[in-house]
């Protein structure tokens, strides 16, 4: 079992942090800056980088199996570790795993339940749909919907989620895991973006639920943890 090379983030720390995080997302969203972008790579037309076979296969297609390929590898190793996973505990293993696939069902769940449909569903692009804010849950805007946020990005950015377990057990190795998620997802948000497939803040929204999700997971961890040692102090205090 491995030993921490250092002091574990307080809860507040990473509560503080997620807050902070979220605050340049609002500010985004109250700028409305998603059509200005979505106008660079669409007209009337559409987008030209939309049906593109190599453009799909390479920034959709592969990243989509490489990231299902990197969580079943992982999954294995939790079973079976290796390489670095030989460094973890079992439980931190697990709750790696588990992190990274709950925040990919998150996204999953919040898109089947969304109304906003993508930029190319959008009349001026081409489509039949009216912009309409992702934040009117429930108000249809003549689109396919289910475009918020973006699941394509998740294929990376649910990696994010494993960073609070890294960050405790692996510090050097989680420095450099957040940075290629984060580096990884940003790629294929602007692939999704030049497709007219989704507007920046989806992924950006993408990131910070995925982010989320990693410090509620640990949250109950250390919870569960604090539980276990006050019964087991209870226990030695009536022995």
């Amino acid at each position: 079992m491995s030993v921490p090379a250092v002091p574990p983030l307080s809860l507040r720390r990473l509560a503080a942090c997620t807050v902070l995080l979220l605050v340049p997302l609002l500010l985004w969203d109250a700028g409305g800056l998603d059509l200005a972008l979505a106008r660079l790579s669409g007209g009337a037309s559409g987008f030209a980088w939309r049906g593109h076979a190599l453009y799909v296969l390479l920034l959709h297609s592969l990243p989509r199996w490489a990231s299902s390929a990197l969580l079943l590898a992982l999954a294995l190793g939790a079973w079976r570790p290796w390489g670095f996973l030989r460094r973890l505990a079992p439980r931190d293993r697990w709750q790696l795993v588990g992190s990274i696939l709950l925040a990919m069902l998150a996204i999953t769940a919040l898109k089947r339940a969304s109304s906003t449909s993508c930029p190319w569903d959008l009349a001026e692009f081409g489509g039949s749909a009216a912009y309409v804010s992702h934040w009117l849950w429930g108000v249809r805007d003549g689109g396919s919907g289910h475009c918020f946020p973006a699941g394509h990005a998740s294929a990376a950015l649910a990696f994010v989620a494993g960073w609070c377990v890294l960050r405790r057990a692996l510090p050097r190795l989680a420095t450099r895991w957040l940075v290629l998620a984060l580096l990884a997802g940003a790629v294929l948000g602007v692939a999704q973006q030049l497709r007219g497939a989704h507007y920046l803040s989806h992924t950006l929204w993408t990131a910070w639920i995925c982010w989320t999700v990693g410090v509620v997971v640990e949250a109950l961890v250390r919870a569960w943890d604090a539980r276990r040692a006050a019964a087991g102090n209870r226990q030695l205090n009536a022995g």
